[in-house]
């Protein structure tokens, strides 16, 4: 549920937001500025950038510095006082902020779960065998290989319009894609399945929007702290705890995953679920955790717990090939 901090008065000044100039960047953008100039009656303008993130198409991210390229450059015009805030989609942000800087609310969550796109296949079960699925991420990449070892993954990079367009040239077979991202982009019709989270494990964070702000802007902060959807925050703190501790990035094929469900019991329980592939190996290994956390140190230390799972199982071999 929002916060119930009371927003502070309105200035004549806008705020303005950093974004990268990609379609689903500027929608989520314009998103946040709607919600705040609805609330608020405050002028809230959008600062387009290119970040290296999207300059970089030939390279893996996590050869040329991971998902960090996303954000660098927003962060460095907050820094610089072109901007007050970025919004981010949460899998894109780094576990560790620069100094300074601070995660000042996280959305309500949309669709977690990865989607198949294709022009000719209905599911993932309708491949034939040798097909060819683009993705870049490596989590979808150890997750797809445990499942069907006959595909070939190719890489895919590029936004979201760039991959669909791709798919379209017969590049691909089919396409993995964060549903979230068609989703808010009105491109759901090109899904064809959404994937069950017990086949396909999202990222930390994913079809979440974190919103970055210098700790010090007294003014905003209160402001962005009433958008805010705690259970999403909790959950995604629980994910992100468990990428922080297993030193998660591009390089690591890591999923975490966490989801409230109701029980018997009056309160909510959070059911957090990770797994960690191998470069070489068609083995993952899974780690589980349930409780009731109604502080982010809690979340967080569920995560932590969770990456301890992880870590005992997979064994000093498994994480040095990491």
């Amino acid at each position: 549920m929002a916060s119930s901090i009371t927003p502070p008065a309105h200035t004549q000044t806008p705020w303005v937001i950093a974004t990268r100039e990609s379609r689903l960047a500027i929608w989520q953008a314009e998103y946040v500025r709607d919600l705040l100039q609805d609330r608020f009656a405050q002028p809230v303008s959008l600062l387009g950038m290119t970040t290296k993130g999207d300059q970089i198409l030939d390279r893996a991210l996590s050869k040329v510095g991971g998902k960090g390229l996303f954000v660098k450059e927003l962060e460095v015009a907050i820094e610089e006082g072109r901007a007050d805030l970025a919004v981010h989609s949460l899998k894109d942000v780094p576990m560790e902020l620069p100094d300074g800087f601070i995660l000042a609310a996280v959305l309500e969550r949309e669709d977690p779960r990865d989607a198949l796109v294709s022009t000719r296949y209905a599911c993932l079960a309708d491949l034939p065998q040798g097909a060819v699925v683009g993705t870049s991420s490596l989590r979808r990449m150890v997750q797809l290989r445990a499942r069907r070892p006959d595909l070939r993954i190719e890489a895919l990079r590029g936004n979201l319009d760039t991959r669909l367009r791709k798919l379209d040239e017969g590049q691909y077979d089919a396409i993995v894609l964060a549903a979230a991202g068609l989703k808010r982009l009105g491109l759901a019709d090109r899904i064809r399945e959404l994937i069950s989270i017990e086949d396909m494990l999202p990222a930390a964070g994913q079809g979440a929007l974190g919103l970055e702000i210098r700790q010090d802007h007294a003014e905003l902060g209160p402001a962005l702290l009433s958008l805010a959807h705690e259970p999403t925050w909790l959950a995604t703190l629980a994910e992100r705890a468990v990428s922080r501790a297993m030193g998660g990035s591009c390089s690591m094929p890591l999923a975490a995953f966490a989801q409230w469900q109701d029980t018997d019991d009056a309160q909510p329980t959070l059911i957090l679920k990770a797994l960690l592939g191998h470069p070489e190996l068609p083995t993952l290994v899974q780690a589980r955790a349930q409780g009731w956390p109604s502080t982010h140190e809690q979340a967080q230390a569920m995560g932590q717990a969770v990456a301890e799972q992880l870590k005992a199982q997979a064994g000093p071999e498994w994480l040095a090939a990491l």
